[in-house]
């Protein structure tokens, strides 16, 4: 959504707090011209239609703001709860109003996480994000519009190191192009005091997630090569594979150096014999499937044609939750 459309959206605040006049006439819904009475069942059906419009890209931002697609999915459902009972008659652009409503619907969350003492320590106790996870070829349709504009493992990695209402300003602003004068109300700050929240947030992630190479084909040759070598306990063919700075990230910590990381990926020999090619955040993967169960998923960021990053989530809740039947 557009800077532009978000300076022309009437957004109500559906918690009580003044964001702005209207800033046009045009209601979400309208009565027939005939003047015919409408039902409130119909005028639930047509919201919940035009809400329907923008599922996909609330969950986009609701997937990027917390990491995962369960509480992603929470989120944009609390957002329709929060439009149901709002008075939506001065709403002009329900897009931008409902990116409002699920930002801090998000920022709630990531904020009751740190609360209950859940939010990631840089190691050991590493937060992995929950990954979106797709077959070589042939996409779930579903997914379509989180690959889109995909945000890889790496970058969402970095993203929970942020204090929440950083993580809002670098989302809203630099993935979505929110203007900062929508975001700082969100955020209890003015629109200066949100673009510094923002500009905090892109100088960490700029230097903690390296730019991947572009080519999908290129990034399969390099992980096609790391399963070979891995298949074979081969520590030099993994050395060769990998760049010397190289980071492996787990929920059990973070190692660095390339003769650590294939010292690890050495032992990976037995679930590499049934690991199978995957789209992890739309870039090359692997994922583990034991007993039709994914029991490990494997991240890579490639840069200049070797290993930068590898993000590795062996949860075994959120590996679960993954469908992976299309991948066998």
């Amino acid at each position: 959504m557009s800077e532009s459309e978000f300076r022309k959206a009437a957004l109500p605040d559906p918690d009580g707090r003044t964001v702005r006049s209207p800033a046009s006439k045009a209601p979400v819904f309208e009565a027939p011209a005939s003047n015919a009475p409408v039902s409130k069942a119909e005028e639930t059906e047509f919201l919940a239609a035009r809400f329907e419009s923008h599922r996909a890209h609330l969950r986009s931002v609701a997937y990027r703001m917390l990491g995962s697609l369960t509480e992603a999915d929470d989120a944009v459902q609390e957002a329709w709860l929060r439009l149901s009972r709002s008075d939506t008659t001065q709403v002009g652009n329900l897009g931008g109003w409902l990116t409002t409503v699920v930002g801090r619907v998000c920022l709630d969350m990531l904020r009751s996480r740190k609360s209950r003492g859940e939010e990631p320590l840089e190691e050991p106790g590493l937060r992995m994000p929950e990954p979106v996870l797709s077959p070589v070829t042939g996409v779930d349709p579903e997914q379509q519009a989180l690959l889109a504009d995909s945000v890889g493992l790496a970058l969402l990695v970095v993203l929970e190191n942020l204090a929440p209402a950083e993580r809002l300003a670098f989302v809203l602003h630099d993935l979505f192009a929110v203007p900062f004068d929508e975001i700082g109300p969100i955020v209890g700050r003015t629109p200066a005091a949100a673009r510094q929240l923002a500009s905090r947030a892109r100088r960490r992630v700029q230097g903690g997630a390296p730019a991947p190479d572009a080519g999908p084909a290129q990034q399969r040759e390099v992980v096609d090569a790391f399963l070979a070598a891995a298949r074979d306990g081969d520590f030099d063919a993994l050395v060769a594979v990998l760049a010397p700075d190289v980071v492996a990230r787990s929920g059990a910590g973070v190692t660095t150096g390339a003769a650590a990381v294939a010292a690890g990926a050495s032992g990976f020999a037995h679930l590499a014999r049934v690991a199978l090619p995957a789209l992890v955040n739309g870039v090359a993967g692997l994922v583990a499937v034991v007993d039709g169960r994914p029991v490990s998923v494997l991240a890579f960021t490639v840069v200049r044609g070797k290993i930068a990053v590898i993000d590795i989530l062996r949860d075994p809740e959120r590996l679960a939750a993954l469908d992976v039947t299309v991948l066998g």
